[in-house]
């Protein structure tokens, strides 16, 4: 069975949201030829200038029915009602299941389609999604949602874990592994990942809080309360917690996870030392401390990943 995908793109599109998901997709059927048609479509049809300036030949959007149709996200969703052909498209055609990558969400959203689902976008439309469209249930730390038949995802890159992960629903695990191996990705990421992480390594939306990261990640194996962090940024620790959710979108708790299950992950996968020992150097304390970390953020414990590292 041949799965019709329809890219869905419009001027000003981020060319990343529909490149890397188009390379996933396109990969799975050079191993599994026959297993997909892709399409690029938009309004119109003809060259669509992505927001870098590079552009795209599309198809008119056609009448399906399509089995996925994919919505690229990018500046061009800030301007809505420039996007309505679109978005009265979603409403009226047939498709097995519609995903976002993006900013995207916007345009499923308009057309209805987010309305009582569980859905994510990218960190930085967060904020003004949730107003716009309250009845979308909105999980915004999420590097990608699937509720039912429709798929959301973060910015950019999250688009590839997305089309990974729709691979893997059509095609298997395997056929997913070997595309990630084609495009030299270690894994797919689990959608239950955070897309914060990015906003921990800068030190937040600004910048404010870089410093404090570089010495978090060089004291991780000690006691990193709340307490101590806001000493060492020199506030109390009432604001310090309060500004430090506002700039980087988690707390200070789950910040300081995410640098040990990051360091440790480094770790486990050089497959240097022993695993009760990368636990009391990356800050865990015990290994199954560590363990529950791991399956909660990346969906398998340190051993697998160990494993599939030496793979």
């Amino acid at each position: 069975m041949t799965r019709h995908i329809a890219f869905v793109i419009f001027p000003g599109f981020q060319i990343l949201d529909t490149a890397g998901p188009l390379a996933a997709f396109e990969i799975a059927e050079r191993l599994r030829p026959g297993a997909y048609a892709l399409s690029l479509q938009a309004p119109g049809g003809g060259s669509v200038a992505s927001s870098c300036g590079a552009a795209m030949d599309a198809e008119p959007l056609g009448p399906g029915p399509f089995d996925t149709v994919l919505v690229s996200g990018g500046d061009g969703t800030r301007d809505l009602a420039a996007l309505a052909s679109i978005v009265a498209w979603l409403k009226a055609t047939p498709a097995r299941r519609r995903a976002s990558v993006c900013s995207g969400a916007y345009l499923l959203a308009e057309a209805g389609l987010l309305d009582g689902r569980r859905c994510t976008t990218h960190w930085g439309r967060t904020d003004d999604f949730a107003r716009r469209y309250p009845r979308a249930k909105l999980d915004a730390d999420r590097i990608f949602v699937r509720d039912g038949d429709v798929w959301t995802s973060a910015g950019i890159t999250a688009g590839i874990d997305l089309a990974l992960a729709l691979v893997e629903d059509d095609l298997g695990v395997e056929a997913a592994r070997r595309v990630a191996q084609q495009l030299v990705v270690h894994q797919r990421r689990p959608g239950g990942q955070s897309q914060f992480s990015a906003l921990v390594d800068l030190g937040g939306r600004t910048g404010r809080f870089a410093e404090l990261m570089d010495w978090m990640r060089a004291h991780l194996a000690e006691p990193l309360t709340v307490e101590r962090l806001a000493e060492q940024a020199a506030m109390s620790p009432r604001n310090f917690a309060r500004a430090f959710a506002a700039e980087t979108g988690t707390t200070p708790a789950k910040a300081v996870e995410r640098l040990r299950l990051e360091a440790a992950r480094t770790e486990v996968e050089a497959g240097r030392a022993p695993i009760d020992r990368v636990a009391e150097i990356a800050g865990f304390g015990d290994p199954e401390r560590m363990r529950r970390a791991f399956l909660r953020a990346f969906g398998q414990p340190p051993q697998a990943l160990r494993r599939a590292a030496r793979a």
